[in-house]
């Protein structure tokens, strides 16, 4: 056996070479074996689906996932001439939309600025004209419904959506009580529809949100399913958003910080992890029932996270304050522990909070030094990122001249530019991104732009003062540095919230540039930010292309960007 070894030419190395092995892998220093499409490290631990590689052979994720939105189109067409078919040659009503269709059924007015909505009363969604909605009880085929969700589950992460993937993926073939409630899975394949522009599946978007929205009134009597339903909240409201709907958006973001709060989602994670909320010592019809397990609990965890991300970042473009409370009251304190990775609840790694308040302590400098405050993860440092961006903003327009001399302000206002700048100096450098899984990357830029957006609101009113006109334009040409490490791909995968990063960037560039030509005509440093003012335009064209939204903010950088 031995001569046969010594005498056997040798084989290939087992060893990679170095950038050959998955991403999963190298972020965990693990020895990867390089084969695909999913090596034996991810498959051993049930990551199968996170297995990817950046080896430059074969075809990258966008086309992949392209090629696979088409294969699913295809299939969806066969569906319907199925159905037609099925149905003595009358068009399937579920599916049959007119080819004009838009695809939204809330066009952007670009002719005003979508901030400039009005926001009388609460908003009476348009009727979705053209659809008898066959399958108004029931839910769409299962095999339409699973290539939906398909479509989805790469993009979660890009609206805020935290989940169980495979409990989502298994609801679909439990019986119907115990399914995921259909206000959720609607939201799911309406974003699935959107994200699937230009190709044929935006035409049903009209389709789920009209379900969606009808399922919003079973929902919320619904105790079982408040999760569900302020996932699902969240999403429509991104989805309004996204399309220039602000009154819609901010309609939904509000109702599901409003029940999140109502249900107690953030006062989660008390000594007693059985108990969905604490009671605070007074009886409440809005009680939890007890979380089954620790991926539960987690799943409940990671949604009132997302509601705060959506309540902290739109409040603040959308001039409204914020809905969410955090004081020193016991019904308002957020106790709920920081977010952690779902790999984290699966397996039991549940951290537990004792009642101390957790963005309190955050802004107190607490973060590093309370075993108990925690929030390592990717996810925690995006709600770090938001609660940084709304408190800047609130601080710097709770500013007016008679507060110039006041020590207090002045205390408050240069304690909070440190958190600012000790926040950012923790995050993982700009260029080590590419190290890092896809989803991590997209979300790391965001809060990356966070940061520096934060920064720009902290100083804005005060832009006649040197120092901090100097500091707001370091802010906005480091936003133009983190658009220069977006790679075409990151842009299908990118929170559209980081548009309003660019826009905020922009302007202050846009300003500086003025105001140096006028003094100095032409003036050398002009040129620079001219470049730098130039990115940021050409990501937020990028972003609009999929967001309308933020169509209007680019045209308006154009204008900007011409009359200098």
């Amino acid at each position: 056996m031995a001569d046969k070894r010594t005498t056997t030419p040798a084989g290939p190395s087992t060893s990679l070479q170095r950038g050959k092995a998955c991403l999963r892998c190298r972020k965990r220093k693990m020895r990867c074996d390089g084969v695909k499409p999913a090596c034996q490290q991810c498959t051993k631990a049930k990551k199968g689906d996170a297995c990817e590689y950046d080896d430059g052979k074969g075809k990258t994720r966008t086309q992949l996932m392209r090629e696979q939105i088409a294969r699913l189109e295809a299939r969806v067409k066969e569906l319907e001439k199925s159905s037609s078919s099925s149905s003595h040659g009358s068009p399937p009503a579920n599916l049959s939309l007119s080819a004009s269709a838009s695809p939204t059924p809330f066009p952007l007015d670009m002719d005003s600025s979508p901030w400039d909505s009005q926001w009388n009363g609460i908003p009476d969604f348009p009727a979705v004209n053209g659809i008898t909605d066959s399958y108004a009880t029931e839910d769409p085929p299962i095999e339409l419904a699973q290539m939906l969700l398909e479509i989805f589950l790469p993009h979660r992460h890009q609206v805020g959506l935290e989940v169980h993937v495979g409990r989502l993926r298994d609801s679909l073939h439990l019986p119907l009580g115990e399914q995921r409630h259909p206000v959720l899975m609607n939201s799911i394949y309406l974003w699935a529809c959107y994200l699937s522009r230009p190709g044929s599946l935006c035409e049903h978007e009209p389709l789920y949100l009209s379900r969606a929205l009808a399922a919003v009134n079973d929902a919320v009597p619904n105790p079982s399913k408040v999760i569900d339903f302020i996932q699902a909240s969240c999403l429509l409201s991104m989805y309004f958003l996204s399309n220039g709907r602000l009154l819609e958006g901010s309609y939904h973001a509000s109702a599901a910080a409003s029940l999140a709060i109502q249900w107690g989602l953030h006062q989660l994670g008390s000594t007693d992890l059985t108990v969905g909320v604490i009671p605070c010592d007074r009886e409440s019809t809005f009680r939890l029932n007890p979380a089954k397990d620790a991926i539960e609990q987690g799943e409940r965890v990671l949604a009132f996270w997302q509601v705060f991300n959506l309540d902290r970042c739109w409040s603040v473009a959308l001039r409204r304050p914020a809905t969410i409370p955090d004081s020193k009251h016991p019904w308002t304190s957020v106790i709920t522990p920081w977010p952690q990775r779902m790999e984290d609840y699966e397996t039991g790694e549940l951290e537990i909070n004792s009642g101390s308040p957790t963005i309190q302590a955050f802004f107190v400098h607490q973060a590093q030094v309370s075993p108990v405050v925690g929030g390592f993860s990717t996810f925690a440092h995006r709600v770090k990122a938001s609660a940084l961006f709304e408190g800047a903003s609130r601080l710097s327009s709770s500013w007016y001249p008679r507060l110039s001399s006041s020590p207090s302000f002045t205390e408050n206002f240069r304690a909070f530019e440190h958190t600012i700048t000790r926040f950012t100096t923790t995050l993982l450098p700009l260029h080590q991104l590419a190290a890092t899984l896809p989803d991590e990357k997209t979300s790391l830029l965001l809060i990356h732009s966070l940061a520096h957006a934060s920064m720009i609101h902290l100083h804005q009113p005060f832009l006649e003062d040197q120092g901090s006109r100097e500091t707001a334009v370091r802010a906005a040409r480091s936003l133009a540095v983190v658009a220069k490490h977006i790679s075409d791909t990151d842009y299908d995968y990118l929170d559209p919230f980081i548009g309003h990063c660019w826009v905020l960037g922009s302007e202050i560039l846009a300003s500086e540039i003025a105001q140096l030509q006028a003094a100095w005509s032409p003036h050398p440093a002009s040129s620079e930010l001219r470049v730098e003012l130039n990115t940021l335009l050409f990501s937020l064209t990028k972003v609009a292309a999929k967001f309308p939204l933020f169509g209007y903010q680019a045209t308006k950088v154009q204008k900007l960007l011409d009359a200098i």
